[in-house]
């Protein structure tokens, strides 16, 4: 039986794919994961970004800590398995985040 190379996605530049192709097994495993990461960063970022854009300041959530500004967003980190809330806003050119709890996993 054999087996054909995955094919790349169209949008992925050249130098990145040959780069990928040159790579062994473990080091792609690394780029999988430091590109999913990297992803999340700047989704996360997009979002606080958006977010301190608007004008509106909705009202302070019951549970934000005093130390917490209420523009803060709630994520997600997944830390040895593990899955937990983080409160997470920016300053000038600088994301804060402070935990907030472990998330449920009946949610």
């Amino acid at each position: 039986m054999s087996y054909e190379p995955p094919t790349p996605p169209a949008n992925l530049p050249t130098e990145i794919i040959n780069t990928l192709n040159e790579s062994d097994p473990e080091q792609l495993r690394d780029v999988a994961t430091y590109a999913e990461a990297l992803a999340e960063y700047q989704e996360r970022e997009a979002r606080l970004e958006e977010s301190a854009d608007q004008e509106e300041v909705e009202e302070r959530p019951d549970d934000l800590p005093d130390d917490v500004p209420a523009k803060a967003t709630i994520t997600i980190k997944e830390i040895n398995d593990n899955r937990y809330y983080y409160w997470q806003w920016r300053e000038g050119d600088s994301v804060k985040s402070k935990y907030k709890g472990p998330v449920n996993p009946d949610e």
